[in-house]
């Protein structure tokens, strides 16, 4: 490796060249990046729920479908908007009372309860029908023009309307997270590092690996808005250590080598070393993620796992050339370090790690309670402004209609008439069901077929299926709306085996299941991976067991606040936490193992090498934990994007859980288990007993 870090030291102004030009293709492949807005397009293909999706496109030619509430509208003018919204691009069909009755049907003989389907008091319905999916961008541009087109009464519900607004909300959010985060960070660094001109340096470099990061998520077609929020801040914190590795090892390598080309070659060479062997941990927390059927866990760790490598090269590479360019400016801007040398803190840590155990033992039992009994949401918009336009009129919707979802049914086309009323009449019986309404809804002996339009046909029956719409007054997510789809499920099952009930409640409830079986293999793979890479770097049984064992407290602990807080989580809390706290902070408790067995393996006696290990270690783990914790506070403050900001705060108050645990307790578990340790691993005391066999002899 000193090698390669005399090559970058040599050439480092091309170095940095190169490191600038790859940032304009970077640029590029992020720009053309697409950002997918929709959470429920992640479940996997094969089950019943998305077949239906594709159902419904292929055969209907439609994807995703909103209701337009008007408020107050005469009958021409609601005619008028109705006709309106079908002209926008990719509208596939717009359905409302007054199109029904538009050609050959006498309003006198449709059914009441047809009326009553589109028709409260002075509000009136209208089903609009989109020619793609409910995330994609023509429809969301169909929105965004239904919207200019229509009137300030008229409110556009349902799933597609609010994933519009997330991506407005989210576009108009992320480069303010990038500015929160950046100047959070710089702010610490000052505090915390010698130079105040340094910081500036971390942040180019690692923004550098930033961009090069995002704009190579172009070859995987599209990224979740949430692994495009969570990138940028996931990567700065969790980077960021290497980067004031890199900066500690050149000073030290110059206390030794007064040219500074030949420092830096060593430093590089030093920190390439450690760097990788640490980056691993974080790495196989964020690849433990891609093991999910639910694959926005595959997007959110392949992208983080790449902006963990992409940090570890700008580190290596464009950060080393920058210091060295930068030299003088770097040198004139020095300060005296600011943070102390916590030698009182680790004295009185060590002395006292009985009580710390004890006090570890006893928050565990509310932690633990706590983890495994903290509430979580699935309904994403349940947490968004309620000024947004999407929000807005899903209340309206559910005050007037009292709809809170709606539910598609996938039935046989050629179902006797006499079977499907039967069906749909016993359908309407089950708790929480609004209404039924499909093509046999509107025929009956005195509306023969031919008389219903043709393109009203058509919406609701196919060559091989019909559509179904079914009314609920219970909320996607809630134990109501699931149950609801259960039994509704076993009635349908009587009539046809083969039918399909689609929509985002269905959907969520499947969201629920396969997300609760995901996260416990996440748990237990990313538990597993990190335990052997602590295993095969210590060479170690017992180590592996301490080091996750004090994490995990910790990552108990965070989750376990919201219980007590009454705050609800989003459902991929867990699974994101436990991956990333546990991968991204194991790292502080390693860098405190090393200097451990270090002073063990010089002869020192447990006491003082622990207490010299943990002297040595604080400030880092002060400092890259108080970093984590600015690249993510800022944005959970910040964000009015639910998921966003409660993701950001748990990820923030991780981060110092972390180093609080870390500091406290693991001294306190190599005080107690350190003759099990010494026993159990390879390179503790060996020297002494090298040194007691020579003098000996």
């Amino acid at each position: 490796m000193l090698k390669f870090g005399e090559f970058i030291a040599r050439h480092r102004a091309l170095i940095l060249v190169i490191g600038i030009l790859l940032l304009f293709p970077a640029a590029i492949g992020y720009i053309n990046t697409r950002v997918n807005y929709d959470i429920l397009s992640y479940l996997p293909d094969d089950i019943e729920t998305m077949q239906g999706q594709e159902i419904l496109k292929e055969e209907f030619g439609q994807g995703g479908f909103s209701f337009v509430m008007t408020e107050g509208m005469t009958e021409k003018e609601i005619a008028d908007t109705a006709d309106k919204i079908s002209k926008v691009d990719h509208v596939s069909d717009v359905v409302c009372y007054e199109k029904l009755t538009d050609l050959n049907v006498p309003k006198e003989i449709l059914p009441q309860k047809v009326y009553d389907f589109f028709n409260k008091g002075d509000n009136t319905l209208m089903a609009v029908f989109f020619d793609d999916t409910t995330s994609a961008d023509t429809t969301l541009k169909a929105i965004d023009e239904m919207r200019d087109i229509t009137a300030e009464n008229c409110f556009i519900s349902g799933m597609s309307a609010i994933t519009d607004d997330m991506k407005h909300l989210s576009d108009s959010e992320s480069i303010i997270y990038a500015v929160i985060a950046v100047i959070l960070t710089s702010a610490v660094l000052i505090l915390t590092m010698d130079s105040f001109l340094i910081p500036v340096f971390f942040m180019l470099s690692i923004g550098m690996a930033i961009v090069w990061n995002l704009g190579s998520n172009f070859v995987m077609g599209e990224i979740s808005f949430i692994t495009q929020a969570l990138a940028l801040v996931l990567q700065l914190g969790v980077t960021m250590d290497y980067s004031i590795f890199l900066w500690h090892s050149y000073k030290e390598q110059q206390l030794s080598y007064a040219d500074k080309n030949e420092a830096m070659a060593h430093a590089i060479a030093q920190t390439v070393t450690s760097v990788v062997s640490s980056s691993f941990t974080t790495v196989a927390g964020f690849l433990a993620m891609c093991f999910m059927t639910f694959t926005l866990g595959l997007d959110l760790g392949i992208v983080m796992a790449k902006g963990v490598i992409c940090g570890v090269i700008a580190c290596v590479t464009v950060l080393p050339a920058m210091i060295l360019i930068f030299d003088k400016a770097i040198a004139k801007t020095s300060h005296r370090d600011i943070l102390p040398s916590f030698e009182k803190t680790s004295s009185f840590i060590v002395k006292r790690a009985g009580i710390f155990i004890t006090a570890a033992l006893v928050l565990l039992i509310p932690a633990a309670y706590g983890y495994n009994n903290y509430s979580v949401y699935y309904k994403l918009d349940s947490t968004l402004p309620k000024e947004l336009d999407s929000v807005i009129a899903n209340t309206k919707l559910a005050e007037e209609y009292n709809m809170n979802s709606t539910h598609i049914l996938l039935a046989d086309s050629d179902m006797e008439r006499k079977k499907t009323k039967k069906m749909l009449a016993e359908l309407e019986k089950v708790d929480g069901v609004q209404f039924t309404m499909g093509f046999d809804s509107l025929v009956g002996s005195a509306i023969p077929d031919e008389v219903i339009p043709e393109d009203v046909k058509s919406i609701l029956k196919g060559d091989e299926w019909q559509l179904i719409l079914i009314g609920s007054e219970y909320e996607v997510a809630s134990d109501a709306v699931n149950d609801q789809v259960t039994a509704l499920n076993r009635v349908i099952e009587k009539y046809d085996p083969k039918a399909m009930l689609i929509g985002e409640a269905p959907a969520t409830k499947d969201l629920i299941e396969i997300t609760d079986r995901d996260f416990k293999i996440v748990s237990i793979l990313s538990i597993a991976a990190i335990f052997l890479i602590i295993a095969f770097t210590f060479r170690s049984v017992s180590l592996p067991v301490i080091l996750v064992s004090v994490i995990e407290l910790a990552i108990m602990i965070n989750l376990g606040i919201s219980y007590y807080t009454d705050t609800k989580l989003p459902f991929i809390a867990s699974v994101v936490i436990g991956t990333i706290q546990l991968g991204a902070t194991v790292d502080y408790a390693i860098l405190m193992t090393t200097r451990y067995r270090t002073e063990r393996a010089d002869g020192k006696d447990k006491k003082e090498a622990v207490q010299t290990a943990l002297g040595a270690s604080i400030r880092s783990i002060i400092t890259s934990a108080l970093g984590f914790f600015a690249a993510t506070v800022g944005v959970a403050v910040y964000s009015e994007i639910g998921m966003i900001s409660s993701l950001c705060l748990l990820l923030s108050r991780g981060a110092l859980i972390s180093m609080v645990v870390v500091i406290g307790v693991l001294p306190s578990m190599f005080m107690l288990f350190d003759k099990l340790i010494c026993k159990t691993s390879a390179g503790f005391g060996q020297e002494k007993k090298r040194h007691i066999f020579r003098t000996a002899h």
